[in-house]
């Protein structure tokens, strides 16, 4: 055997396995649902004060109206996926879409605002999350199918004339890939956005440069956004918001905070100057990432009520 054929197995040994290692480690840990509770229906973040306070108070609505409360569930690529329907006899509805590791039960604590403008609230487990179906996500980019499902039953089986979807983080990227998807109907009215990045990837390395600042960027992380590419199917680099939000026609209402250090502010401009569609951009000086509401409720809460009126 030649000289550099050992030099290339010493390379393979040294450097790319344990890279490949690692980088499927922080995969799975992101992405896999590799035991019934990881990403179920608790509390994600039980050591975060201000969480678990936006959490309970969420909790504290679902009890508080849960005489309107029915189950339902839709199949979506050979799926069950499960949420809760909250019908307060309106004749339109809002769909509330989470992030990643998030369960309906979370997103409970955004529901309020529809309930007072009158519309009824359907909140969901994504795929791999809470009592749904399946072990992998793939950041918007398959469950977006979902939620163009979960319309079809608002609309087709529980009479609402008009969906409307609202996205925090992860979830704001996924309403807008069904809003832009040529199968997304006419009685999908519009969208609201909370966070939104501008690709995963970008939102990622702030977290990286915020939670490990001192950890190896090369070749971990590209490894990492490649895996996510072959086994979810989210291609997080070159595709995302930045490259779909001109295909926009319906309204939407970029909810954004100044305090946001995963989903930066500019970028959130960048989106908005972006998009041609009949748009609106509320920013909010206190609340980080996918905390706007939990700090600001009345002006928060405001913005969503006077877009849906514009809905109507």
């Amino acid at each position: 055997m030649d000289w550099w054929i050992y030099v290339l197995l010493a390379v393979a040994v040294l450097f790319v396995l344990p890279a490949l290692v690692v980088s499927a480690g922080i995969y799975i840990i992101l992405l896999v649902r590799t035991k019934p509770d990881k990403f179920g229906r608790k509390c994600s973040f039980p050591d975060d004060e201000e969480y678990v306070r936006l959490y309970n108070k969420g909790l504290a609505w679902g009890e508080k109206w849960k005489d309107h409360k029915r189950d339902v569930s839709i199949v979506s690529d050979g799926l069950r996926l499960v949420g809760e329907y909250f019908d307060f006899g309106g004749e339109n509805a809002a769909l509330i879409i989470a992030g990643r590791t998030e369960c309906l039960l979370y997103s409970y604590f955004f529901a309020e605002p529809f309930r007072s403008a009158g519309w009824n609230v359907l909140v969901i487990d994504n795929r791999a999350h809470g009592l749904s179906e399946g072990r992998v996500s793939s950041l918007g980019y398959r469950e977006y199918r979902d939620v163009l499902g979960w319309c079809r039953l608002l609309h087709d089986e529980l009479g609402n004339q008009k969906v409307m979807m609202h996205g925090i983080c992860i979830g704001a990227s996924t309403a807008l890939f069904a809003a832009v998807d040529e199968n997304c109907p006419d009685y999908v009215a519009g969208m609201s956005a909370e966070g939104m990045y501008v690709n995963f990837y970008e939102s990622f390395l702030n977290h990286i440069k915020l939670d490990r600042p001192k950890a190896p960027r090369f070749p971990v992380i590209p490894l990492t956004m490649l895996m996510m590419r072959v086994f979810s199917g989210a291609n997080v680099v070159t595709d995302g918001p930045l490259w779909r939000i001109d295909r926009l026609k319906k309204p939407i209402l970029f909810l954004h905070s100044r305090e946001d250090q995963f989903s930066l502010p500019e970028k959130a401009q960048e989106l908005y100057d972006k998009c041609t569609a009949p748009k609106r951009i509320v920013w909010f000086d206190r609340g980080a990432h996918s905390r706007i509401r939990i700090n600001t409720p009345e002006p928060y809460d405001e913005a969503i009520r006077q877009f849906l009126a514009e809905l109507a």
